[in-house]
């Protein structure tokens, strides 16, 4: 095995797991193992542009791009989950109502904001990059990225304020609520 092949097999190894994951949580199951294995080609063919030190950053901001290609499966899942939030879940008794509102506000709430707004909410809340890894990612520069994820935050929370009387449930039985900062 030559030393390019030996990077490569120990880069898959220790990362494609957490690739994996970043992909399931933004497209549908059956298209997880296409997009990743889309980044990993690319991580292939630009194996000398993968940066020591953050090479899991990077392979999100390659994963980021190659979902960009994949726009239209992204819709349909956002309208997908727009459709379920706004319908009334019949097999859920009244007394789950304080956790089954505040999941499905923060859901809704989520689903109004941008693309780009959710994107580096993801990456702070759901994949635990700071901010410095999160401006890898984006491809952006660290001082862009924390003001477009304070500016999220900002949104994200006038999307709850807006949603009235359940979102400040949501607020305080959500624990993943703390890492957004709402």
């Amino acid at each position: 095995m030559d030393v390019a092949e030996k990077q490569f097999t120990e880069l898959y190894e220790r990362h494609h797991g957490d690739v994996w994951r970043y992909v399931a949580r933004r497209v549908g199951r059956s298209d997880v193992g296409d997009v990743v294995a889309e980044v990993f080609l690319v991580a292939w063919r630009r194996l000398s542009d993968v940066p020591a030190g953050s090479a899991l950053p990077w392979l999100y901001g390659v994963a980021r791009l190659v979902l960009s290609n994949e726009a239209r499966g992204q819709r349909r899942w956002q309208e997908l989950a727009l459709r379920v939030a706004a319908e009334p879940d019949r097999s859920i008794s009244v007394d789950h109502a304080d956790e089954v509102v505040s999941q499905r506000d923060v859901a809704v709430a989520f689903g109004r904001l941008s693309a780009a707004d959710q994107e580096v909410l993801r990456l702070v809340a759901w994949e635990r990059l700071s901010v410095a890894e999160a401006a890898v990612a984006l491809g952006q520069s660290r001082a862009t990225c924390a003001m477009r994820l304070m500016r999220a935050r900002r949104r994200l929370r006038m999307q709850l304020g807006v949603m009235g009387d359940g979102a400040q449930r949501a607020t305080r039985a959500t624990p993943s609520m703390s890492n957004w900062g709402a």
